[in-house]
C-alpha cells in the first residue's frame, strides 16, 4: 500500500534538553496518537543555544544523548518511524556535530546525517550566524530505504543547494526532508518557495518540521511546518509559529506520476561549462 500517514512535530526548543524533551515526548505521542506512522521533527529538537560555553556543556556523546535516547523509547513503545531533525551531538572541544537521526518502528537507530551547509551569514536586521564555529560539517548525504518509503536527510540551510536533493532523488527517494529552524526573516521570503522548489525539481514529496516563535537564546524562527508533494501543491501546512503536531496521509504513488508527466531525473544530460571573456 502507498498511503503513508505522516507528521511534523513544530517545537519552540529552549535551553534546557531535559525541557525540551519533555516537549518533544509529549507532541510525538500526540502525533501517534492520529495514527502517525512516520513522525519527524525539527532541526535542534535538544537545545536551541546561542551560547558556545553552554552549548558544549549540555551536548553530549551521541551513546549518552538524551532526545536520541527518549527517541528510541518513543519509537519502539508507539510502534513508529521517528525522525528527530537534528540535534548536538558532542564531537571533541572543538567542535559539535548538528545531527540528525532516524528510528525504526523498534527503536533502532538505522541512520544519522550530519548538517552539510553551514549557516554563516549578516543579516540586513542585523542578525549574525557562523554555525561553522560550532559544528562541524558533515560529508555524507543519505538515503534510507525501509519497507514504507525512501526517505532523503537532510537539515534546514541544505534546502538551498539544490544539487543534493537531485542526487538522493537519482538514488530513488520518494521523500526528502529539511527540518528547519529557519529565521523569521528568510523563513517569511523564502521558505514555501524554497520546499515546492525541491519538489518540483525532484518530483518528490517533502516534509518540513520547524521551530517556531521566540526562543529563549533571542532568536526568532518562522514555524510553518509543511508538508509539499510532488506537483509542488501544499498538502498540509501549520500557518503560525506555535508548538503543535501537523498529521497528514501522502501517497507516494504520486512521485511516480509526475516524473511521467515531467521525467527530468531521466532527461538529464552530462555538459561542460565554457567561460569566455571579451
Amino acid at each position: 500500500m502507498s498511503v503513508l500517514k505522516v507528521a511534523c512535530v513544530q517545537m519552540r526548543s529552549g535551553v534546557d534538553v531535559s525541557e525540551n524533551c519533555s516537549s518533544l515526548e509529549e507532541l510525538v505521542r500526540n502525533a501517534a496518537s492520529q495514527g502517525a506512522e512516520y513522525i519527524q521533527t525539527p532541526e535542534m529538537t535538544g537545545m536551541l543555544e546561542r551560547k558556545r560555553k553552554n552549548q558544549f556543556a549540555q551536548a553530549q556523546l551521541q551513546e549518552n544523548d538524551l532526545t536520541f535516547s527518549l527517541a528510541s523509547k518513543l519509537a519502539k513503545d508507539l510502534g513508529i518511524w521517528l525522525h528527530i531533525g537534528s540535534t548536538a551531538i558532542y564531537l571533541s572541544d572543538k567542535k559539535l556535530a548538528n545531527r540528525a537521526g532516524l528510528f525504526s518502528p523498534d527503536g533502532n537507530l538505522v541512520a544519522i546525517y550530519d548538517k552539510i551547509h553551514m549557516f554563516d551569514v549578516d543579516l540586513d536586521n542585523g542578525e549574525s550566524w557562523r554555525e561553522s564555529s560550532v559544528y562541524q560539517p558533515g560529508e555524507t548525504s543519505k538515503v534510507v530505504t525501509t519497507d514504507k518509503f525512501k526517505l532523503g536527510m537532510s537539515i534546514c540551510y541544505d534546502i538551498r543547494f539544490p544539487g543534493l536533493y537531485r542526487e538522493m532523488a537519482s538514488a530513488g527517494a520518494n521523500i526528502l526532508t529539511a527540518p528547519a529552524a529557519f529565521t523569521r526573516q528568510t523563513g517569511r521570503a523564502h521558505w514555501h518557495i524554497l520546499q515546492r522548489s525541491r519538489a518540483i525539481e525532484n518530483g518528490t514529496f517533502v516534509i518540513s518540521a520547524a521551530q517556531g516563535g521566540d526562543h529563549e537564546d533571542g532568536r526568532s524562527t518562522y514555524g510553518h511546518s509543511i508538508v509539499v508533494n510532488p506537483w509542488g501543491e501544499i498538502v498540509a501546512e501549520l500557518e503560525n509559529d506555535e508548538p503543535g503536531v501537523l498529521v497528514t496521509e501522502i501517497d507516494l504513488a504520486e512521485v511516480e506520476k509526475a516524473r511521467q508527466k515531467v521525467p527530468s531525473l531521466k532527461n538529464g544530460r552530462s555538459y561542460r561549462l565554457e567561460k569566455s571573456e571579451h
